[in-house]
């Protein structure tokens, strides 16, 4: 026979587990039996106390009783006090005994009670899935401990909800854009092959078209990389923690791209001030690059592009804002999620719609927050504000991370 707490299990062996019902069970009757057997004990005291045989009495004292017999009065009232002793002890132990049978029964059911709503988180843990994460406890008793646990593992699957949801859309938008490339590859590669009158043009042709198709992949798979590097740092103490600063990062990014912003003659404004930081300096080099890289991208021929960093209030800013194409205010929020692209969002674009993505995963690993201002006749201000390297302590690096290059972003 097997005794579980608060349920019966069959099979062999003796085992007792001691689950929070049987312990709070427990240590309600251990406290109700001990309280009865402290007033019995108190009980059986005072009737001696109260019955004991009077010192005032002579010597030879008698007492009648009803019965019309004479007896010694201190004999008489010795017996009296030894049979009331008895009576109030064994009435008592059985009082005691029956109360103490009620009370842990109570206990039992009571206890079980209070604790269904933890069976019910059991139950639905066990029964969790990734097609099952829509179940909820939806506690409605008393506004207890109880409760909050419920709330707090009802909030706990809307986030695991919500983080599967997100992954499932990454991973299905991340085959798609890798699937992109590799069909054009492998499209081109069978055309070529199959033309028997093919020159080397031709191939030179095909050549051309695979390499630009296989950079287009590489640089999605280094994106992807380096925001499932910032992402696992973020809520956490990151890899690598030095002094940096957000001027220079801009700009080094700035210079990367000189020659595309000259191409489309942009009329680029900086204001570049100090802004110092405690960070990943690779990481923070790909934000700004992904920012001012965004910044031109998305802008159009003779368009403007403006760079400010500063240092307002404890925190570090850095500000990149650009003309270009128009962006709805509602669409804002989503630019941050991966494989999004705003205003020209077409399968024709270049970049791989990671850029804020990692942008965002990069402020959150570092403590910091970004946010986004559409602007009136088209283009986006995006403003970054991490901790400035006052307010943050450095910890020496336990790890060296390689600077990412050559990334894909939009």
């Amino acid at each position: 026979m097997t005794v579980y707490l608060g349920r019966a299990k069959r099979g062999p062996g003796f085992t007792l587990r001691p689950t929070l019902r049987l312990r709070l069970t427990l240590l309600n009757g251990i406290l109700l039996v001990g309280a009865g057997a402290i007033l019995v004990l108190l009980a059986w005291l005072l009737v001696g106390d109260v019955m004991h045989p009077g010192v005032g009495l002579a010597p030879g004292s008698q007492v009648t009783l009803a019965d019309g017999r004479a007896a010694d009065a201190v004999q008489w009232q010795k017996t009296l006090v030894e049979q009331g002793s008895r009576e109030v002890l064994v009435k008592g132990l059985v009082a005691l005994v029956l109360i103490g049978i009620i009370g842990i029964a109570g206990a039992y059911a009571v206890a079980g009670r209070a604790l269904r709503p933890l069976h019910t988180v059991t139950q639905t843990a066990r029964r969790l899935g990734e097609e099952t994460l829509d179940q909820r406890i939806r506690y409605s008793g008393a506004d207890d401990e109880v409760a909050e646990l419920a709330r707090t593992f009802d909030a706990m699957l809307d986030r695991l909800a919500g983080a599967f949801e997100s992954q499932k859309r990454f991973v299905a938008n991340a085959s798609h854009e890798l699937r992109t490339p590799l069909a054009v590859m492998r499209t081109e590669i069978d055309v070529t092959l199959s033309d028997d009158e093919a020159d080397v043009a031709e191939y030179r042709r095909m050549a051309k078209v695979v390499r630009n198709a296989s950079e287009r992949a590489n640089g999605l798979v280094d994106a992807l990389l380096v925001l499932a590097r910032s992402e696992a740092q973020s809520g956490r103490r990151l890899v690598r923690k030095v002094p940096a600063d957000l001027s220079m990062s801009a700009t080094t990014a700035l210079s990367a791209v000189k020659a595309e912003a000259e191409r489309l003659k942009l009329d680029v404004t900086t204001d570049l001030r100090d802004a110092p930081v405690v960070g990943d300096p690779s990481l923070l080099d790909r934000l700004a690059g992904n920012l001012i890289e965004n910044a031109i991208r998305y802008n159009h021929l003779l368009g403007r592009l403006w760079l400010r960093t500063e240092t307002v209030n404890g925190q570090a800013r850095l500000v990149v804002g650009n003309t270009g194409y128009e962006v709805e205010p509602g669409d804002v929020p989503g630019l941050f999620e991966p494989f999004r692209r705003g205003g020209w969002e077409r399968t024709g674009s270049r970049g791989s719609g990671l850029g804020l993505s990692i942008v965002r995963a990069v402020c959150d690993a570092h403590g910091g927050t970004v946010s986004a201002v559409a602007q009136d006749g088209g283009g986006l201000e995006v403003t970054v504000s991490l901790p400035t390297a006052d307010a943050t302590p450095v910890v020496a690096a336990s790890a060296s991370v390689p600077r990412a290059k050559g990334l894909g972003v939009a």
